[in-house]
Parts: C-alpha cells; sequence; structure tokens
C-alpha cells in the first residue's frame, strides 16, 4: 500500500561521457572480454593493468576507469565508432600495442574461445592493423602465457 502512495522514483540515468580514445580503448578491452560471454576476474585485472600501464594511473583510478569503459561498452555505439576514434587520435605503433594488449586480455583466462578471437580480428582490422601485425600480436600474446 504505502508503494502505491508512494512510488519509488526510478534513478536517472547518469549521461555517459562522450568516447575518446582513452575510453574507446577500455571499451573495446571490455568489449572483447565480454566476447565469450564470461567477464572474469582475469579478464577485469588485465585491462585494469593495461589502462593503468599505458595512461599512467594508480591502480584505483585504473578501476573507476574500466567502469566507465564497462557503461560505455554496455551502452554506447559500436565497434566502428571506438576504432575510428582511435584511428583517427592513435598512431599505427600505438594501435599495433592496442591489439597485443586486446590479445592480453582475450587469453588472460588462460582459455582461447572463438568468439574473442572473431571479436579481436574484427577489432584489430577496423583500426587498420595490418595481417602480419596482427598475426604477430596473437603470436606475442600466446607467448606471454
Amino acid at each position: 500500500m504505502l508503494n502505491r502512495l508512494f512510488p519509488r522514483r526510478k534513478a536517472q540515468p547518469k549521461p555517459l561521457p562522450q568516447p575518446n580514445a582513452q575510453l574507446a580503448l577500455g571499451a573495446l578491452l571490455v568489449r572483447v572480454a565480454f566476447a565469450d560471454r564470461n567477464y572474469r576476474a582475469s579478464e577485469i585485472g588485465q585491462i585494469d593493468q593495461i589502462l593503468a600501464r599505458t595512461f599512467g594511473l594508480k591502480p584505483i583510478e585504473a578501476a573507476k576507469l574500466r567502469a566507465t569503459c564497462e557503461a560505455l561498452e554496455r551502452d554506447a555505439p559500436g565497434t566502428p565508432e571506438f576504432t575510428r576514434i582511435l584511428r583517427e587520435e592513435v598512431d599505427y605503433a600505438d594501435r599495433k600495442a592496442l591489439g597485443e594488449a586486446m590479445w592480453q586480455v582475450a587469453l588472460s583466462d588462460g582459455a582461447r574461445n572463438d568468439d574473442e578471437e572473431i571479436q579481436l580480428v574484427a577489432i584489430e582490422t577496423a583500426l587498420g592493423l595490418s595481417d602480419e601485425d596482427m598475426a604477430a600480436a596473437r603470436a606475442n600474446a600466446l607467448d606471454t602465457l
């Protein structure tokens, strides 16, 4: 009865930030981790490490950035917009390093998954990476397992 008299108001969703290179990278890392429909602690930890290392963040700052990227990945536009931002704002050598970082996330749970690999190849292609650099990124990530 109280609920009818005093209905709960739904919280207004916080608007998502406009994607920039930092958020686009984080969202793509999250997208790769979600590709197999299992978002494991090892993948989360790997994403946090990559974000901290890439952007010079402390662990808590990296975790907050990842949380923002998770919301952005879930509710924002698709992969083409994120990769377009990265192609425009990040030079080729750094995009190549991003490819390796994404493979590290995908393989951080110790298992290869076809869905993750398909997602990764699509992202790398959209980033404009060459076939040779894509193969090298995969090989380097496999070597670190």
